[in-house]
């Protein structure tokens, strides 16, 4: 199928070089030409595993390409995904002003072919048919720029031609375009996005076409059937299919998203209490997580969720609330619970080096999960804010941030080239980021290297037993 992706941030460039690897042929366009020339050379802008790889096989293949021309990617395109950024907002509301844009332009750019335009952005609930408002906007302006003088006097005047005598009959009249708005939501977890693409737990489509939903399956039926998944996931059954209307697919997103936040900072919640009482956080949720109305995974006590999703959609969906006469507060207690254990690795370094005014401290990871080279609303960023405002001296190692050619640059953080370096006349080491590296690290050598050998665990993921034979005072979240 002919495919265009509107944006190439995580989720456009992932979903569409995952597409093109499936044999769709895939144009993917960005008004970034930069980036767009990076791109074009088989280079990906983000760090994520395995995508590099796929998307210079796809380019070889001649299924994939990159444009900065939108023109030529909704003429390309049968189906065409609006993936652009929606930031959000001082007031926890989406920014749309991207979808916005896009979507009106794309309305300049039909041509009469039928398109399905679908929403991959997440956007507020409701935005299935200001979209499509937004597209018909868009095609209106531009058929009455083109449009002859007399015709464009008789729309704007409310008059069909045949209602005006000095119109001759034979003049083309503007015609609603031909498409269908579909809200697809992504579920994708960044470190592992291109397996998530492959092997979803679920692929949701909310609309009301039936022909726009037949193409859809048709597009995701490799997926849904699993002929491009891992061997051992072969023999699964099929990818199940939500299909729902455009208000309930949005919402999916979001209590999707909000929910798996609720429950990190539930168990957050708990580790806090644990501390008090004396009780084991890692065991606690052993216990809680084997009851299968419950389950284990988003259930590891540390420092909190960040990133471009959760704080970014629980605070829409908090906002989406209020819009409505609502007060969501057990969300606004999820969101304040998160603020807090942010900065609660901050206390525990009070706790056992007391003053941290000229203090070193060593952060092992900066983002906010591992596997990817994303710093949006990471907790380290939290971190550093509050040690560099007590005065102590914060120096950083971080496996992808740490590399020469990366962009990142953060203010008054050190940034070492290797654990040794960082650990050298450190007063603490804390894990921000539990990078599978930092398990193997030598510990023991690391410690010879410091001023004291005080480690604060942030995420429960080092060994306990490890850590203290190898001279550590070891620190962890409600252990």
């Amino acid at each position: 199928m002919r495919v265009c992706v509107v944006g190439t941030g995580y989720v456009g460039l992932v979903t569409g070089v995952c597409l093109a690897h499936l044999g769709h042929h895939v144009v993917c366009v960005d008004n970034n030409a930069e980036k767009v020339t990076l791109m074009q050379s088989g280079q990906s802008p983000i760090y994520e595993p395995e995508l590099t790889e796929i998307l210079q096989a796809s380019l070889q293949a001649g299924t994939l390409e990159f444009t900065t021309h939108l023109a030529a990617g909704v003429a390309h395109g049968q189906i065409v995904f609006i993936a652009v950024g929606t930031p959000a907002l001082p007031n926890g509301e989406s920014d749309t002003r991207y979808v916005e844009a896009v979507a009106r332009e794309i309305g300049s750019y039909l041509n009469g072919e039928y398109k399905v335009i679908v929403n991959k952005s997440t956007v507020p609930i409701g935005s299935g048919d200001w979209v499509r408002m937004l597209v018909l906007d868009g095609y209106a302006k531009c058929a009455l720029t083109e449009a002859p003088v007399a015709i464009r006097e008789s729309i704007a005047m409310g008059m069909s031609a045949s209602q005006d005598k000095a119109i001759p009959s034979s003049t083309p009249l503007m015609k609603e375009p031909a498409f269908d708005v579909v809200s697809n939501p992504e579920f994708l977890r960044e470190g592992s996005a291109v397996y998530d693409t492959f092997n979803p737990d679920r692929i949701v489509l909310g609309g009301s076409s039936k022909t726009a939903i037949a193409l859809m399956e048709e597009l995701y039926a490799p997926i849904v059937n699993r002929d491009c998944a891992k061997d051992h996931n072969r023999s699964l059954p099929p990818v199940p299919v939500v299909l729902t209307d455009l208000n309930s697919a949005e919402m999916i997103k979001y209590a999707a998203n909000a929910f798996l936040a609720t429950k990190i900072s539930f168990i957050n919640e708990v580790a806090n209490i644990c501390d008090r009482v004396g009780a084991d956080i890692t065991e606690v949720a052993k216990g809680i997580g084997l009851d299968s109305r419950i389950g284990s995974r988003f259930l590891q006590a540390g420092i909190g969720w960040g990133g471009s999703c959760f704080p970014k959609d629980v605070s829409a969906l908090i906002h989406t609330a209020d819009d409505y006469g609502y007060e969501a507060q057990l969300l606004k207690a999820v969101v304040q619970v998160n603020q807090h254990q942010r900065l609660l690795i901050v206390k525990k370094l009070q706790q056992t080096l007391k003053i941290l005014k000229g203090k070193t401290v060593g952060l092992l990871g900066l983002t906010f999960k591992p596997n990817t080279d994303d710093l949006r609303d990471a907790p380290a960023l939290s971190i550093i804010g509050q040690l560099s405002r007590l005065g102590a001296k914060i120096k950083a190692y971080d496996p992808i941030l740490s590399q020469a050619n990366s962009p990142h640059k953060l203010a008054d953080v050190i940034i070492d080239s290797t654990p040794e370096q960082l650990a050298e006349g450190c007063d603490a080491l804390v894990l921000v980021t539990d990078w599978q590296e930092f398990r193997d690290l030598d510990y023991a050598y690391l410690a010879t290297l410091m001023q004291s050998r005080i480690l604060i665990d942030g995420r429960n993921f080092l060994d306990q037993q490890v850590l203290e034979a190898a001279g550590f005072q070891y620190v962890g979240i409600g252990r």
